[in-house]
């Protein structure tokens, strides 16, 4: 029997595995960096956005406790990225001011989290929130990086830890909501079994 403490202390379990991956942006933004340099012409927008969010998507979904299948998440995250960052960063004439940021964030948010929808499994509920949400979360993991002084001007494919930590810890919430963990999912130890209604 599922009891309120064990659901509280699932959903605080599951919510932290998320925001974890936040640690996977550092690793992703060196890989972008390495493959196209600065985000500072189309071209390097999208050739970096893609490299970096194969390796987002790629932590997410390891950090999703099996909800995301990173067969499908990954790619869609890549292309989701480097399609999102090539229209926010040629919009705002690949600027790095706290507006022009905030604006790249949401428009490169508003592409991700479109395409992530699509990839997400068919028992999600309501997936065009994810959608509505990715542009306010990305434009906030920029603008909570720059004002905490990361060099920005250095144009990175994504914001930093700091970042990364406030948006893995907001995501990580409504993917809760959309997509609730389910303990069927994870391999059961030898000789056990999932107690199930009569």
């Amino acid at each position: 029997m599922t009891t309120p403490h064990t659901s509280r202390s699932t959903f605080t379990r599951t919510w932290v595995y998320w925001t974890a991956g936040a640690f996977v942006f550092p690793f992703a933004g060196l890989l972008g960096t390495a493959v196209a340099g600065r985000v500072d012409s189309p071209g390097a927008a999208l050739i970096g956005g893609l490299a970096a969010g194969l390796a987002i998507g790629a932590g997410q979904s390891l950090a999703s406790r099996r909800r995301l299948n990173p067969l499908t998440w990954a790619p869609a995250t890549a292309v989701g990225l480097g399609v999102g960052l090539l229209l926010g960063a040629s919009a705002v004439d690949f600027g790095t001011s706290l507006s022009d940021l905030a604006m790249m964030g949401a428009l490169t948010g508003a592409v991700l989290g479109l395409v992530q929808a699509v990839a997400m499994p068919k028992r999600t509920q309501r997936r065009w929130i994810w959608t509505a949400a990715m542009p306010l979360l990305w434009a906030l993991g920029w603008t909570v990086t720059t004002l905490v002084g990361v060099d920005v001007e250095k144009q990175y494919t994504h914001f930093g830890i700091t970042g990364a930590l406030t948006f893995s810890a907001l995501s990580g919430l409504l993917l809760h909501v959309l997509l609730p963990y389910d303990r069927t999912m994870e391999p059961l130890p030898e000789g056990k079994t999932i107690d199930t209604p009569a």
